[in-house]
């Protein structure tokens, strides 16, 4: 049996044309008529590609650092000691600690969306990586949070960082803004985004790249991207 659409989301589905690959420009310019929210919802970008991410040649992980930021307040949370500590804290780092911050952690007081790590403090966090892992909160050197420059890693994450990483079916999704900031502004940040997705294809991944991708907000229905000029973004 066919599940029953709301009328709320019927007249959403109007406003989308059946069938059409939209370009950029025009998939951003639509979102404000798709806000049915009381909240400012997050604008979010979902990409298919063409990768098999069992093969590590082909596993897509990585950040990129949006132009606009992404709307959302990032509380960050950072593993270092001595001088590191006192430089974090500089930076603007919401949680600092070591072995202390371990055992609120293994208490289960999670209240931090990014994880920092000196490199030095890897092995202390390896007591919670059973934790932090499935939360992707585990810091990795290629998403750029495990580092000695903390300055730059608070900075970044607090200024607009998203990480992104394919699922094993090839996806990749990623909030990169609110609605409210307007089309010009969102579509800055997509164009940063999806450049940083086509730089990090890997050599093994072979024919069409991004096979399709949409743009949609929190509660809106998907718009289709027009996936040539996509892959045209470098």
């Amino acid at each position: 049996m066919a599940k029953k659409i709301s009328k709320k989301r019927a007249l959403l589905l109007e406003k989308i044309e059946v069938g059409k690959n939209y370009a950029v420009a025009e998939a951003t310019a639509l979102l404000s008529e798709l806000k049915s929210a009381k909240f400012d919802e997050t604008v979010e970008i979902a990409l298919n590609l063409n990768v098999d991410p069992r093969h590590a040649d082909q596993m897509i992980r990585g950040s990129v650092v949006l132009p606009n930021g992404t709307g959302k307040t990032v509380r960050v949370a950072v593993f270092a000691k001595d001088a590191k500590a006192d430089e974090a804290r500089v930076a603007g780092a919401d949680i600092v600690g070591a072995a202390d911050l371990i055992d609120q952690i293994k208490a289960g007081n999670i209240n931090f969306d990014t994880v920092i790590s000196t490199p030095d403090m890897m092995g202390v966090l390896g007591q919670v990586a059973r934790i932090l892992g499935p939360k992707g909160l585990m810091p990795n050197p290629k998403t750029g949070t495990v580092t000695m420059d903390v300055t730059k890693a608070v900075t970044d994450a607090k200024g607009g960082k998203v990480n992104f990483r394919v699922d094993k079916k090839g996806n990749i999704h990623a909030g990169i803004g609110k609605v409210s900031f307007g089309a010009e502004k969102i579509e800055e940040n997509l164009k940063v985004f999806v450049r940083m997705i086509n730089k990090s294809k890997p050599a093994a991944a072979k024919g069409k790249y991004i096979i399709n991708g949409a743009l949609s907000l929190t509660m809106s229905p998907a718009i289709t991207l027009n996936t040539a000029e996509l892959l045209e973004l470098r």
